[in-house]
């Protein structure tokens, strides 16, 4: 609540409460560009109690993608924390695909396929604050190919949210055989040099 903000009577608290319910369940199963008339029905309110509560899109989401972008922030410290840097990198790729193929909202979310608000923005940024530390370390062991940057990442994150949209409907763990393809691709002692690189000289 903003500082300074009256506190909600309690019956506009529980519609409150009951929308923020329905927009997680219903952004997760259609993704951020949902109905907003399917969030109020589901909530069991208007749409114009909807909006007297949430103004814009962005405000509503804003209400709800930073704690669901949280489970990021403990998939990467978990990723740091594993002895063997190789498992910590691969286990944040699959936390990370993992979160995509349970909740639509999170898949459009981390592709920035939608026009979010700044805290949402702000909290994707914060969960990817230690993937330079996740690759590096997994670089460092020799593990993964040393060409592989942060950058890589996010056209993987992009790729892999192509499939996980395509086949969660008709096919929800195809995502984790190509995951077991990318990772192999991208083991050092797989790694062959790609097209746009030359020779140091």
């Amino acid at each position: 609540m903003a500082a300074g903000s009256k506190p909600l009577r309690s019956d506009a608290a529980r519609n409150r409460d009951k929308l923020l319910v329905a927009a997680t369940q219903v952004l997760a199963e259609r993704g951020l560009d949902a109905p907003l008339e399917h969030i109020a029905r589901r909530a069991g309110v208007s749409i114009g109690t909807l909006y007297n509560h949430f103004p814009t899109r962005e405000a509503l989401l804003g209400a709800i993608l930073p704690q669901r972008m949280a489970a990021l922030d403990q998939i990467a410290a978990a990723a740091l924390a594993d002895p063997d840097p190789w498992a910590g990198f691969a286990g944040f790729l699959e936390g990370l695909f993992t979160l995509q193929a349970e909740d639509h909202s999170l898949n459009d979310a981390l592709t920035q396929s939608f026009s979010l608000a700044t805290d949402v923005s702000q909290a994707c940024h914060r969960g990817f604050q230690d993937v330079e530390r996740i690759i590096e370390r997994a670089r460092a062991a020799g593990r993964l190919r040393a060409d592989f940057e942060s950058g890589d990442l996010v056209t993987l994150v992009w790729a892999m949210s192509q499939v996980i949209r395509e086949s969660m409907e008709t096919a929800p763990d195809t995502w984790r055989r190509f995951l077991s393809f990318f990772l192999d691709g991208l083991r050092a002692e797989a790694a062959r040099p790609l097209p746009h690189d030359h020779p140091v000289r």
